[in-house]
């Protein structure tokens, strides 16, 4: 049995936990604990050997490792601590964390604060319940990457994308470069689900073929894929029958959503919300429970790794404001409300201190929209407003205030997101 003692302990490796680990140490806290399960750290993004990373974060292009590898020459200069190839089985609402690790066995790790960073993970095949045969041959786009990337191992020569998400296009074009020949990416939705951007240099690039309004009805194939049924579907998400045709090919790739990885955190008895699936947090990314804190994927999932490491730093931060005992002392809690084409918004309320703050809530819309006007108020005090050419789910929007700039009889702001007339 191994014991360990930290201010702030960090479950998790990726650009997240990074980002958290090196935020807690400048903040002030004395020992910052990194527990990552890979044997390396990084998480996802070392298989993103693709550029585009830092465009707002450090005003220059860079590739996945390039990224993650800034923060970790930081927190290795910082002298932050990692236990890695440590798996967390558990985290107790006092913050005691045990964990099993191939070195030292059960682990435990006494902290004064605790900040979830484990990511997200992808719906698979069973997730969305695709009818057919169980040949071989059927990947999630993240799985593909990594044999591909990491592994250096191709998944096949006629790929099927079922998902617009950003990494089924990542991969569309991934697998092209590689020799592949990509037949369609499949969206079951009217409208994309990743970013316009990777639409343009992933798949218009290439020529390849964007089905809109299309699902897979059907796998076929034994031992391998052998193709496909694709059909167009109603306004309902149905399948029309009469619409459906066989793509042959010998591999299937899922690019259908991403899902907070929060097992842990339901464990730890704190509020998760229904919408996101991920903790409800406030400005300082704190959850329900005082002592833990939560940032990245983990909470909602982002579009941008950029976004991902403004919200950990924040949750670092005051992660280690909590652990050295000056974390700031609530005066009023302010309820955030949906409103209008609006889905969810993050953090998802505010607790006003003496400070104070400039505040960012970062949203998805429900549905695209054209030639809109973008408002957050609080009663009748305009606090943000903006218009915009176009909104769409697969790219987060945000909006930003002062808490000075929420009237004093108000406990409540709304944003919307209203089509100009």
């Amino acid at each position: 049995m191994h014991n360990i003692q930290c201010d702030v302990a960090i479950i998790g490796g990726g650009p997240a936990g990074l980002a958290a680990a090196v935020s807690a140490k400048k903040q002030g806290a004395q020992k910052v604990l990194i527990i990552e399960r890979d044997t390396a750290l990084g998480g996802i993004l070392q298989q993103c050997i693709h550029p585009g990373f830092g465009l707002t974060y450090y005003n220059e292009e860079l590739t996945g490792p390039e990224y993650y590898g800034r923060f970790i020459k930081q927190a290795e200069s910082l002298g932050i601590e990692s236990l890695l190839d440590t798996m967390v089985l558990e985290v107790q609402p006092t913050g005691k964390i045990i964990c099993v690790n191939s070195k030292y066995g059960i682990t435990y790790v006494d902290a004064k604060s605790v900040v979830l960073a484990m990511g997200c993970r992808e719906r698979t095949r069973a997730n969305i319940q695709i009818p057919g045969t169980r040949p071989a041959g059927i990947y999630t786009a993240g799985a593909a990457q990594r044999l591909i990337n990491r592994q250096n191992e191709m998944v096949g020569r006629e790929i099927v994308i079922l998902g617009s998400g950003d990494i089924g296009m990542i991969m569309a074009r991934r697998l092209t470069l590689e020799g592949a020949h990509v037949v369609a990416v499949v969206e079951i939705m009217n409208y994309l689900a990743g970013l316009t951007r990777n639409r343009v240099q992933c798949l218009d690039d290439y020529d390849i073929p964007l089905l809109l309004s299309h699902t897979v009805t059907r796998i076929v194939g034994n031992e391998r894929v052998e193709g496909v049924y694709v059909a167009q579907v109603d306004e309902n998400k149905r399948p029309i029958g009469e619409t459906e045709e066989f793509y042959p090919c010998d591999t299937l790739l899922l690019s259908v959503g991403l899902i907070p990885e929060n097992e842990l955190s339901r464990a730890t008895d704190i509020e998760i919300s229904a919408v996101t699936n991920g903790p409800v947090v406030n400005q300082f990314m704190q959850t329900s429970n005082p002592a833990v804190f939560a940032c990245g994927n983990v909470v909602h999932v982002n579009d941008l790794v950029d976004n991902v490491t403004l919200e950990s730093e924040i949750a670092g931060r005051e992660a280690a404001r909590y652990a050295m005992g000056s974390f700031p002392q609530v005066k009023r809690r302010i309820s955030l409300e949906t409103g209008n084409n609006v889905r969810y918004l993050c953090p998802h309320l505010l607790d006003i201190a003496d400070m104070d703050e400039q505040i960012t809530l970062y949203f998805r819309v429900l549905a695209p929209e054209h030639n809109v006007t973008i408002t957050a108020k609080s009663g009748d005090a305009v606090l943000y407003k903006k218009k915009a050419v176009k909104v769409n789910p697969g790219e987060m929007e945000h909006v930003t205030f002062k808490t000075s700039e929420i009237p004093a009889s108000s406990d409540c702001v709304r944003v919307d997101v209203t089509k100009e007339v």
